[in-house]
């Protein structure tokens, strides 16, 4: 997962370089895409967290008296 998200932020600086250099305008719009694809990944990553946490607990319940 560390290496999805380092490929992420390195995807993100190019758009925001290519972006910027040449329309100064569009910044909130690419801030606001930004923001929007990382509560993306994180809502993602907390589906599969959760889910991993709810299989643990199962896992522990299952062994107890």
């Amino acid at each position: 997962m560390n290496s999805a998200l380092v490929s992420l932020v390195a995807f993100v600086a190019g758009v925001k370089n290519r972006l910027t250099g040449e329309e100064k305008g569009a910044t909130m719009v690419e801030y606001g895409l930004m923001v929007a694809l990382i509560a993306v990944i994180v809502a993602v990553g907390a589906g599969v967290l959760g889910i991993g946490i709810n299989d643990l607990f199962v896992a522990v319940d299952g062994q107890l008296p």
